[in-house]
């Protein structure tokens, strides 16, 4: 398991967009759609940053931050994850969706995904 992307919540989308383009010299893996939009590294050296926007702006301590974690085998390494600590995330699925979310003894979230190919 590696990290495949670090997602950032935001609500001024496009700027964000196009500042974390800029910034890292990434590229978009697919064209941005519904306030989301996963950047690469076009090297394939370093970590996606997925960019999901929100209705509003961030207040207080709300973190808009998590880890994407990338697997083949999510079933598998979301049981290894509750073994060591984590505990389930009550989200509300879409069908299809590809992720489960847990959350850390800390009670902060992140995201197991299921990819397909070479990790």
């Amino acid at each position: 398991m590696k990290i495949g992307s670090i997602v950032i919540r935001c609500y001024e989308f496009d700027k964000m967009k196009s500042f974390w383009q800029e910034a890292l010299h990434y590229t978009p893996r697919e064209p941005a759609k519904d306030g989301w939009v996963v950047l690469c590294d076009p090297l394939g050296r370093g970590p996606n940053v997925s960019l999901d926007q929100v209705a509003e702006k961030r207040t207080g301590r709300r973190s808009r931050l998590h880890l994407d974690l990338y697997t083949n085998e999510q079933e598998k390494e979301v049981e290894r994850l509750i073994k060591i600590g984590a505990t389930r995330y009550p989200w509300r699925y879409r069908p299809g969706d590809d992720f489960v979310v847990l959350a850390d003894p800390d009670d902060n979230l992140f995201c197991v995904v299921q990819v397909t190919g070479k990790i």
